[in-house]
């Protein structure tokens, strides 16, 4: 997944009036011609949702959890401030449609991993493009290894990991890309790494962050003042 000196846009490229995770930050992010990087979970049924958050409070006002409300009744609560629902993944791909790359972060609960992975791949497949599929649980790229080889996986690393946990998250994801938090993209393990394959960053907020990080990344995932 190449984004090129854009970037990937996280959660979109959203802002005032244009809310994270939403299809207009997603058109913002292409119309800028960014990446799309934006965060999925499993609806009640088993559908895929383009939402950050376990529940609504936040970005919608009402105290709904996601993985326990039909993907149906989840699209129709409007994110608050504008006039956009919460999307399916589906929707996201159609309207991507291959214009630019996009990274899939999958919020897993309750070991939901393979159910939200089976739902991926089947919102992947009919759509094509460049997409990747990566999560801070490395259950998620192990099981795309064993049943979905075609999908481009990653691991996602916080800073806080410990050594010995990150090697076994390492081992069992067996990542083909790593997005790594901004504050360990210059420890040496992130550096040897990127010998074996990309390494993209989270999350980039300003322009000195941009400048500093730049050689350090193959890709920066961005947001606000850290746009291209």
């Amino acid at each position: 997944l190449d984004p090129g000196s854009a970037g990937f846009a996280h959660r979109g490229f959203h802002g005032l009036g244009v809310p994270e995770n939403s299809l207009a930050a997603v058109r913002a992010a292409i119309d800028l011609g960014a990446g799309v990087e934006c965060d999925v979970r499993l609806s009640g049924e088993g559908s895929a949702v383009v939402f950050h958050d376990a529940d609504l409070r936040r970005l919608c006002g009402v105290a709904l959890e996601v993985e326990r409300t039909p993907g149906a009744v989840l699209a129709k609560h409007r994110l608050l401030g504008s006039n956009q629902c919460i999307p399916m993944v589906g929707q996201l791909l159609e309207l991507v449609a291959g214009r630019v790359p996009v990274l899939l972060e999958l919020k897993t609960r309750d070991r939901n991993a393979a159910r939200l992975c089976r739902a991926i791949v089947a919102a992947i497949e009919p759509t094509g493009g460049s997409v990747g599929v990566m999560s801070f649980d490395p259950r998620v790229a192990h099981w795309l290894w064993r049943n979905a080889p075609h999908v481009r996986r990653g691991l996602v690393i916080r800073e806080s990991l410990p050594l010995f946990k990150r090697w076994i998250a390492m081992l069992i994801a067996r990542p083909q890309f790593l997005a790594v938090d901004i504050a360990a993209l210059d420890r040496a393990w992130a550096a040897r790494a990127r010998r074996t394959m990309p390494v993209y960053c989270w999350t980039v907020r300003n322009g000195e962050q941009r400048r500093a990080l730049t050689p350090l990344a193959d890709a920066l995932i961005w947001e606000t003042d850290g746009r291209p």
